[in-house]
């Protein structure tokens, strides 16, 4: 034991970097990991936690008033109903905020989908004006208990009581009216009513949605909402940064254990007389494997360890969505079980890579095999006896030849080195998307930068566009409307958008098709197409209240809206079924340079609080932390490539060592000879840049468009790095590549004779 642990001593401080590189690159592994698994938590878990707390409805229904709801509890698969309660939409103002609500008469609080109260309490008769907000509107309102909402066009106020958590759809500004219960007094005129259907069976939601639809009929739905559209809501951007990090991740680690291998691979062939030595002296074949084993499981495990105890001490304190997330995850019940498994896991995976190479190790006879003079494929081909007659350099010639005539190795090497690039290459793509959703909003289906809503304006649709339009920071208003509709099936609720006219169409981001300019003709985004599972060139037939109404899909839009369950056509083609509709939102493109907060300001003003202006909600806005999490990404994987780097230039000078005499023999001189691994070193690094480039831009494009198929946004929204990054990557690469072998290389050509001849021995 005293000897094994003398030669793993040694061989550490032989190799402190690449030990030092390993212990870091699994840290950043195994927190990244942990990070995943924290954010995986932190999305389900919140609203399960409501859902599960309240007693929540798997199906609410907004019915006009006259439906006969009572039905609905006979249904087969209906555990329970909550409601029916009395609804009526408004929009209310607190501290300068304005916010479109549901207002929802409920005369005692509810048994099943009781929300669970927050701050203040519950509704009290002794207040009738007094409401309860849902969490998420009360922050978008700054509103606390105690405060006072006016209703915009009204003598109205409204007294907050409380704040309580839902786990319906939740509150999104222009297109998801935010939650207020109220007692009945306080809704005097409702214009619908919803019901809450828990069901038996979670599973059977959509065969209940079908059959509510049926007893009461299509035109008496207005709107299906389910729980799990709301919990998809929910999880959000938390899943998407969950799924990066657990990506790149797995990723790096399959890399991590890869450069493992290879290092002890090289490090093997490097001390093969070493292991003769340590088998003749008596050493097992099996005390071998676990030199090596034992050696890489301790760094692993020192990595693996302090990846945890840093999670768990700051993870916490890392500031924006992240910290929150590991702070709810530290208290699940499944926390301590992941915080052992996953760094357990991570530590036997590269255990598992280490042992393979290190059984190698253990099969070297106790009596040195020659090597032979001439190794296969040593000998010069004729094109670099060629490019040598023409006096192309020696160094580059011989470096090319050193570098590519062992293809079996020189091919590993390379795919070694391509893996964590090809990682960074997709890490810099998804980077580079996440900039174009700031820096060009327009191609991923946000051509404009502000909203007006004017439901309950006092204006005319004249009198509207001319205060829009009036404004000189305004390039484009385009009039419109938004209603829900219900698809073929009856199953689900879709948005139904109506925007721009024939003459001045709605400029829409087309990912696939043409733009609808003829009658009945529509652009839909891919979460619709998946819903109803139909494509561009068919016709749909949905139902808007009792009116049916069917449109000819021309075209796949980018809509990061509605989670892309969206379908829209001009204003004019809905007024061919409803010539009296009316435009209840304007969709505002602004001039160059113009502040969309100024404008929203002048323009609210301007109405004379008959406009409730809101700026465009960006997705990429909740995906801010992506870029710190891409940025931690790509150091970790550049450890794990400076580690294959530093095992490369390691065998190319042991290898070359035996060629030092030949190359001084026919005159080359110690810097020649140095620029020749210098050189080898630079071209493998070249070769696995392309390899990477050549794999990752198109496996990255697979990726992030795969992601905007299922979050329903859809393809086309991926952008790749520009040919000058990339340009910049390799070069960074390769002139590293060739700073970490010049040391090296020059201390080997600058060998006395004798250590040369020992060497070749």
């Amino acid at each position: 034991m005293r000897a094994t642990l003398r030669w793993a001593h040694s061989d550490l401080r032989t190799h402190r970097g690449e030990a030092l590189f390993l212990v870091l690159a699994t840290a950043g592994i195994v927190a990244s990991l942990l990070l995943a698994t924290a954010l995986f938590g932190y999305a389900t878990n919140p609203w399960q936690r409501v859902f599960t707390q309240s007693h929540g409805a798997h199906v609410w229904l907004h019915t006009d008033k006259t439906a006969d709801t009572g039905k609905l509890a006979q249904l087969t698969g209906v555990d329970s109903v909550s409601g029916p309660y009395p609804t009526a939409a408004a929009t209310v103002s607190s501290r300068g905020s304005r916010a479109a609500v549901e207002l929802r008469a409920t005369p005692d609080r509810p048994s099943a989908d009781r929300p669970p109260i927050v701050s203040g309490h519950w509704l009290d008769p002794s207040a009738p004006n007094g409401v309860v907000l849902e969490s998420r509107l009360a922050r978008a309102l700054l509103a606390e208990p105690g405060d006072t909402l006016t209703v915009p066009g009204s003598a109205r106020e409204l007294t907050v009581v409380g704040l309580a958590d839902s786990a319906e759809p939740r509150y999104r500004p222009g297109e998801q009216p935010g939650l207020v219960w109220a007692l009945p007094s306080a809704v005097p005129d409702p214009g619908g009513q919803v019901i809450g259907l828990r069901l038996t069976d979670p599973g059977d939601t959509s065969y209940v949605v079908q059959r509510a639809v049926t007893v009461l009929g299509s035109g008496a739905i207005g709107e299906v909402s389910t729980w799990q559209q709301a919990r998809a809501e929910a999880q959000g951007d938390n899943r998407l940064l969950g799924q990066v990090l657990g990506l790149f991740g797995l990723g790096a680690l399959v890399a991590a254990g890869f450069a493992v291998h290879g290092a002890i691979g090289t490090r093997i062939r490097g001390h093969l007389r070493d292991l003769s030595v340590l088998k003749a002296i008596g050493f097992t074949p099996g005390q071998v494997v676990r030199i090596f084993l034992l050696q890489h499981l301790a760094y692993a495990l020192l990595g693996a360890v302090a990846a945890a105890g840093l999670a768990e001490a700051l993870g916490s304190r890392i500031p924006g969505r992240l910290g929150d997330a590991v702070g709810v995850w530290q208290g699940l019940p499944g926390h301590t079980v992941a915080l052992l498994v996953v760094p357990a896991g991570a530590v036997l995976f590269i255990g598992a890579t280490t042992g393979l190479a290190a059984w190698r190790a253990g099969r070297v006879p106790p009596v040195p095999v020659p090597r032979p003079a001439a190794p296969s494929g040593g000998r010069l081909s004729g094109v670099a006896r060629r490019a040598l007659g023409v006096r192309i350099p020696p160094a580059l010639v011989l470096g090319w030849h050193k570098a590519f005539t062992r293809r079996p190795r020189s091919l590993a090497t390379v795919a070694r080195l391509t893996l964590p690039l090809l990682l960074i290459v997709v890490a810099m793509s998804a980077w580079t998307t996440l900039d174009r959703f700031h820096s060009e909003p327009e191609r991923i289906g946000l051509p404009t930068t502000l909203s007006v809503r004017a439901d309950d304006s006092g204006l005319s649709e004249q009198q509207t566009r001319s205060v829009l339009e009036r404004d000189p920071d305004v390039a484009a208003a385009y009039p419109g409307v938004e209603t829900a509709a219900l698809g073929a099936s009856q199953t689900s609720t879709i948005a139904l958008r109506g925007l721009g006219t024939h003459e001045d169409p709605y400029p829409y981001t087309l990912a696939e098709g043409r733009p609808a300019r003829g009658a009945d003709e529509a652009v839909a985004g891919q979460g619709f197409l998946d819903l109803l599972n139909v494509r561009v060139g068919d016709w749909v037939r949905m139902t808007v209240g009792d009116q049916p109404q069917i449109l000819h899909i021309v075209g796949r839009s980018i809509e990061p809206e509605n989670a892309g369950r969206v379908i829209s056509t001009s204003l004019d083609t809905l007024r061919e079924n409803d010539p009296d509709l009316r435009p209840t939102v304007y969709e505002l493109r602004l001039a160059a340079g113009a502040d969309p907060r100024e404008v929203a300001d002048r323009l609210a003003k301007a109405g004379g609080g008959h406009l409730d202006v809101h700026t465009v909600t960006n997705p990429a806005d909740g995906l801010s932390p992506l870029r710190a999490v891409v940025a931690g990404l790509i150091a970790v994987l550049a450890l794990i490539g400076l580690i294959e780097l530093l095992t490369a230039i390691g065998g190319t000078v042991r290898e070359s060592e035996r060629d030092l005499l030949a190359l001084k023999a026919i005159g080359l001189s110690p810097r020649q000879i140095t620029a020749i691994t210098v050189t080898a070193t630079g071209l493998t690094a070249l070769a696995a840049v392309l390899a990477a480039t050549a794999l990752g831009l198109p496996l990255a494009r697979w990726l992030i468009d795969a992601q905007g198929r299922s979050s329903g946004i859809g393809a086309g929204i991926a952008q790749g790095p520009s040919a000058a990054l990339m340009v910049l990557l390799g070069m960074a690469a390769v002139l590293c590549a060739a700073a970490l072998a010049a040391v090296p290389a020059a201390r080997a050509a600058r060998r006395r004779l004798a250590d040369t001849l020992s060497a070749v021995a």
